[in-house]
């Protein structure tokens, strides 16, 4: 408690001796929210219905005219059932120049453009305590210089300080269906979490089509697991992970690819996500667009690989009514090729008057099979909904 606390007084007085003359801006949220799963518990410790809180402050100031910049966002969740957790997500600071620019501190980087999964996404840590699909994460410390050309953007990262990956703590649902060793957590680098990281990346157009070149080297973001006993404690090793991101707009077309090759955890492995959405604009006069979303899964590992997806297609429909409400909705389905089960899901969004977002989240397991990673989730069917106030 103490360190957090100063950890605190430090940021208030980092921000306090910011130039009075800057422009500066506080923004966030603050939800509640709701998780009601279908079936009951098949452990003694886990509930039906967990609630929670969140707060999410972000705190913005500029000088120098707009040339530097400081950002600061933390979140955290107070929890019913379960501990609570919190984070920085962002703590940096930014010089521009019309070439160059130069970041430092705690940041989130996203790379990627397919809608299943984000294989090239690898800068930082996801947070699986926050979501089940692996779209939150941590913030990572970095220093970061981009080189901006006619020719392209180069990115290159020096990433001191590893953060272990979080998973849902035993009492909740969702979790994986045995239990995690996370305070013995083994390292292939002889400094463990103190080995600093390095990734590079040239990202740039032609026409129109985007396309990112990635290169990392570093303690994986994702850990294998040893058995001991009847315990199982994540090993984190060192990788070489080259990717390739593509995406092009043609006309009513959206296309997607990520590639990934990665050695270094196990046998060398390419994974892919490949495909496209096609969407219809203002059907009828109406102001609604909707698009089809078709994509395909693909990973070499096979059975060996750590995430279901090895030989599987998504489908899915997205719905924006673009009313005065911002009412969008993204009705999923990835089936898995093999036979060993299907995942649904459903993500909606709308505003209630100026300030309130209501969001709805759900998956549905269906037809799952042993074999398959996805079958520990067969009993876990579930709906989410979240009231958050913007400010």
């Amino acid at each position: 408690m103490k360190s957090k606390c100063c950890l605190l007084i430090t940021l208030f007085v980092i921000i306090a001796v910011l130039p009075v003359t800057a422009y500066s801006e506080w923004s966030g949220n603050v939800s509640a929210k709701a998780s009601i799963f279908k079936n009951d518990a098949l452990a003694d410790n886990q509930e039906n219905i967990y609630t929670s809180f969140s707060i999410q402050p972000k705190y913005s100031k500029a000088w120098d005219d707009d040339r530097q910049l400081f950002g600061l966002e933390v979140f955290a969740r107070a929890n019913q059932h379960t501990p609570s957790t919190a984070d920085i997500r962002e703590l940096s600071w930014i010089y521009t120049d019309s070439e160059w620019e130069f970041r430092a501190g705690i940041r989130k980087v996203f790379w990627g453009v397919t809608e299943s999964q984000h294989l090239v996404d690898i800068i930082n840590q996801t947070d699986f305590t926050e979501s089940f699909d692996g779209e939150e994460k941590l913030g990572q410390p970095m220093l970061n210089l981009a080189i901006i050309r006619d020719w392209g953007t180069v990115d290159i990262f020096v990433l001191p300080g590893f953060r272990e990956r979080r998973y849902p703590h035993e009492d909740a649902r969702l979790g994986l269906p045995f239990s995690i060793a996370e305070d013995d957590a083994r390292f292939e680098a002889d400094s463990e979490e103190k080995h600093i990281d390095y990734a590079v990346r040239w990202s740039h157009y032609i026409g129109d089509w985007d396309f990112g070149v990635s290169h990392f080297y570093g303690t994986s973001r994702e850990p294998r697991f040893e058995k001991f006993g009847n315990r199982f404690i994540p090993v984190y090793d060192l990788i070489n992970q080259t990717g390739l991101d593509v995406q092009a707009t043609i006309e009513n077309w959206l296309l997607k690819l990520e590639v990934i090759r990665r050695d270094g955890a196990g046998d060398e492995f390419i994974a892919a996500t490949a495909g496209f959405e096609y969407s219809f604009f203002d059907i009828q006069s109406s102001g609604v667009d909707i698009g089809i979303v078709t994509e395909y899964l693909y990973d070499d590992r096979n059975s060996k690989a750590t995430n279901p997806f090895q030989n599987d297609t998504m489908l899915g429909v997205r719905l924006a009514l673009n009313d005065e409400q911002s009412t969008d909705a993204l009705l999923g389905v990835i089936y898995d090729n093999d036979g060993n089960g299907t995942v649904l899901s459903v993500e909606a969004n709308r505003r209630i008057g100026d300030d309130f977002k209501l969001t709805l989240n759900g998956y549905l397991f269906t037809e799952t099979k042993p074999e398959d990673p996805v079958h520990a989730y067969a009993n876990e069917d579930f709906v989410e909904l979240e009231l958050g106030f913007y400010f």
